[in-house]
């Protein structure tokens, strides 16, 4: 039955995560190379993360768990984490006004309390908001190799009994009309 229910999640999720990779793919590819050099933007070069590279911080972190920045939002208009953690809870629903996430599960496992409705959110930084519950949230345990889309002003937590190594993607700015 858990199969079962993990590739229907998959089915479920794989197109918005298809959908949310294009977004971001012409999002990156939107201004050329060259058009950025002629108004003076910086240009950034391709970057190969390659497997080995990747199995050798994830095995640091896991060493000592923490957070690992891949790309930062000051090159592109998106930021890649490389995470690991153990016995870690969130203690209340966040969501984000200017930011989408895709989360894809390394090794481990963890759960996701995901959607609803917040109650008693609060502002608490420009974009970013809290609350101590989510009414009708829908909850996940992605494991191993699952990938999860949660687009922005979805409130969500993430709570980890175990170990779990993850990459975090995170897209800013503004959505494309």
């Amino acid at each position: 039955m858990a199969i079962l229910d993990s590739r229907r999640s998959f089915l479920r999720i794989a197109p918005l995560a298809a959908a949310a990779s294009l977004t971001l793919a012409e999002n990156l590819l939107s201004v050329p190379a060259h058009a950025q050099a002629s108004t003076g933007a910086a240009v950034i070069p391709f970057q190969l993360f390659t497997a080995q590279s990747l199995e050798s911080s994830e095995k640091a972190l896991q060493a000592a768990p923490g957070n690992k920045t891949l790309i930062d939002v000051k090159q592109l208009p998106v930021t890649v984490v490389m995470t690991s953690e153990t016995a870690k809870a969130g203690k209340e629903f966040e969501w984000h006004e200017g930011r989408d996430h895709i989360v894809q599960i390394l090794d481990g496992a963890t759960l996701y309390e995901v959607g609803g409705t917040p109650k008693n959110g609060r502002n608490t930084k420009p974009e970013e908001w809290l609350a101590p519950e989510s009414e009708g949230h829908t909850t996940y345990n992605l494991k191993k190799g699952d990938m999860l889309f949660l687009p922005r002003n979805t409130p969500h937590k993430r709570s980890t009994s175990g170990t779990v190594s993850l990459v975090l993607i995170s897209t800013v700015g503004s959505p494309k009309a």
